[in-house]
Formats: structure tokens, C-alpha cells, sequence
């Protein structure tokens, strides 16, 4: 009997850790016709590229939540002609240009882990926060986060798509008719 209780708290736990945590304001509701903008997802994981890779799922799933104008902030190199790698300053960077633009909000987040696990099974593990910002005054105005760890033989990119589509899917978009 205690084998069974301590295998169903077990299989709590687990079903627990692979929970997204949403934290959005009911009050909020934004348009998805409007303009938006893809501002860079800064890549905190030790895997290179993770923000483009995080990006372009998000781009892919925000459109197919209806938000069909959304443009990419252009790509800023330094000084020296090569890509800009201090993650604030690439944002900072995209903020600027955004509101030169007239864009009112973007979407941003952080990448917290993308890798596999180390073991025999190597699960794929990822974990994001998922922001939208008020370009005029750089502020978030709406934030959520989320994580998994799946089985061996799932992929880093699938684990990404189910996490980032549950936060999108948490965004508080208007019902617009059109």
C-alpha cells in the first residue's frame, strides 16, 4: 500500500514539472490585427542560437493565433561589421528601432534552458518566459512562463512547441470579426 502511495505522488510530481505557470492580468486584452513587432527572445541557456530557434516558433504559432502582421526586428551588427552578442544590447537595439517605427507592442521573453538532459535517455528539457511590451515606454505589460521536460525520444524543438504554444495560447487576444 505505501509502494502505490509513493508511486502516485511520484507521478504527481512529474506531471507537476511539466506545468506552465501563467501569470496574465484578466484586464488585458490586445488586438491581434494590429502591428506588432518580434523583438529579440534573449538566449540564457548555453545552447547558441536558442533565441532565433525560440523566435521563429513563436512567429509561426502567433499567426496561427491570428496575429498576421508581425514584423522581425532587423538583424544589428557592431561597429566591427559582426552580429551584435550582448543579449540587452541586441533588445535595447530592437526597442529603439520598434518605436521608430511606431509600433505600440512587441513580443520578447527569455530563454531559461534548451538542452538534453545527460543520462540514458537524454530528455529534452526547455524552459521560456514569454513578455509582451509597451514600445513607447519599454515596459511589460503582460508576462508568462512555462517549462518541460520530456522523454528520450522527443525532440528539444517539439518540447519548445508545446510549452511556447501554451503561452501564446494564455495571451489575452480580442475577439476581432473580420
Amino acid at each position: 500500500m505505501k509502494v502505490k502511495m509513493l508511486i502516485g505522488f511520484l507521478c504527481v510530481g512529474l506531471l507537476a514539472s511539466c506545468a506552465v505557470r501563467d501569470v496574465p492580468d484578466d484586464q488585458l486584452s490586445f488586438n491581434a490585427q494590429q502591428r506588432w513587432v518580434m523583438l529579440p527572445v534573449l538566449n540564457y541557456s548555453s545552447e547558441p542560437r536558442a533565441g532565433e530557434r525560440t523566435e521563429a516558433i513563436l512567429g509561426t504559432l502567433l499567426q496561427m493565433k491570428g496575429v498576421n502582421r508581425l514584423t522581425v526586428y532587423p538583424n544589428v551588427v557592431s561597429s566591427d561589421g559582426l552580429p551584435e552578442l550582448n543579449e540587452r544590447k541586441r533588445l535595447n537595439q530592437a526597442l529603439g528601432w520598434a518605436k521608430s517605427q511606431g509600433f505600440k507592442y512587441g513580443f520578447t521573453g527569455t530563454i531559461n534552458e534548451w538542452r538534453y538532459k545527460s543520462g540514458l535517455d537524454a530528455e529534452p528539457a526547455v524552459g521560456f518566459t514569454l513578455q509582451l511590451m509597451n514600445i513607447k515606454t519599454g515596459t511589460v505589460i503582460w508576462s508568462s512562463s512555462g517549462a518541460r521536460s520530456g522523454w528520450g525520444r522527443e525532440s528539444l524543438s517539439g518540447n519548445a512547441q508545446k510549452v511556447l504554444g501554451k503561452l501564446v495560447d494564455a495571451i489575452p487576444f480580442q475577439d476581432v470579426e473580420g
